[in-house]
């Protein structure tokens, strides 16, 4: 454990990689395989309604006054990243192939992450109010937003072939659905969820690794392995790296531009540069077919990681300046 701190390797990370060896190994397959399906589209349903439940009205009145700041945030995460997204597509085939490239953009339409982006803004002592309203809000219009974008700028046979409106409404029923009716239930549930965030935290991810296991055994039976050898690995690896660092650059000079205080520059680079495993790989399940959700998600996988090491890094970074 004292490794992982030192080197800022999110344990959660060493249970995906063992997920995805053991789904490598074996695989789920006919009536086991529809059994995990459903399984698995249960628990993104109890996900979607625990987020609801676990967000604060209040919180987001006292941030969401600050419209210039979510504004460029939500800029950054629906239209910077994307481009970027796009961009990568210069990188083919000669360092990323195809489907690897689309993986970076479906991970550049993604909403911002929540805890991790409220966390860093917190250890940097930035405007944490505004990081809870802006975090929140991301998560809810990504669901709208993030299957358009996905028609968008997704052009291939596979997603091609995907109906937008079809996907849009199953995100509606699916994750859109218990969302709200999560957050309308918080009136009474709200002090029971706030009193086990810890075991709910838990839940959520055990969805995660549920899709996961999920979409990797019927990737391993499609073939991702023969597809993703170790130099496209290491080319996910750096690209991740080079993205976040375009991102982070993007947001800091961004905010100092446009005139924000520190507290609000924090709030920007750590909501904006974000994207979030937490909704990315269920919604992932919903809009994509089986076939080609494996490696869809494996780019998201690795930046997750990425991300948190880095911002990590900063976060200290700024909490060492003079106030």
């Amino acid at each position: 454990m004292n490794i992982l701190q030192r080197f800022k390797i999110d344990p959660f990370l060493l249970i995906l990689i063992c997920v995805v060896l053991t789904a490598s190994l074996f695989p789920c397959k006919g009536e086991t395989k529809t059994a995990f399906e459903h399984l698995t589209t249960f628990a993104i349903g109890l996900l979607f309604f625990m987020h609801g439940a676990k967000l604060s009205f209040q919180a987001i009145v006292v941030g969401i006054k600050n419209w210039r700041l979510h504004l460029l945030i939500f800029i950054t995460t629906f239209v910077v990243f994307p481009v970027f997204g796009i961009m990568m597509q210069l990188l083919v085939p000669t360092f990323l192939s195809e489907n690897l490239y689309l993986g970076f953009v479906y991970l550049c339409v993604l909403p911002a992450t929540v805890q991790s982006a409220i966390a860093f803004t917190s250890i940097a002592k930035g405007n944490v109010a505004a990081a809870i309203c802006s975090a929140s809000a991301s998560t809810l219009l990504g669901v709208s937003i993030t299957p358009v974008l996905v028609g968008l700028l997704m052009h291939t046979q596979a997603v091609a072939s995907m109906n937008i409106m079809d996907a849009i409404s199953s995100i509606m029923l699916k994750l859109m659905l218990p969302f709200i009716i999560g957050h309308l239930s918080r009136r009474y549930i709200g002090k029971w969820v706030d009193k086990y965030k810890n075991i709910i935290s838990k839940t959520d991810r055990l969805s995660i690794l549920l899709v996961v296991y999920v979409a990797f055994s019927d990737a391993v039976v499609n073939g991702i392995w023969s597809q993703v050898g170790v130099l496209s690995l290491f080319s996910v690896i750096f690209f991740s790296i080079l993205l976040l660092i375009l991102v982070l650059l993007f947001t800091t000079y961004s905010a100092r531009l446009l005139g924000f205080n520190k507290e609000d520059e924090i709030t920007i680079v750590f909501c904006g540069s974000k994207k979030s495993l937490a909704s990315g790989i269920p919604m992932a399940s919903v809009i994509f077919p089986i076939s080609i959700m494996g490696i869809m998600i494996l780019p998201l996988m690795i930046f997750h990681q990425i991300q948190l090491m880095i911002c990590a890094f900063l976060a200290a970074r700024y909490a060492k300046r003079k106030i």
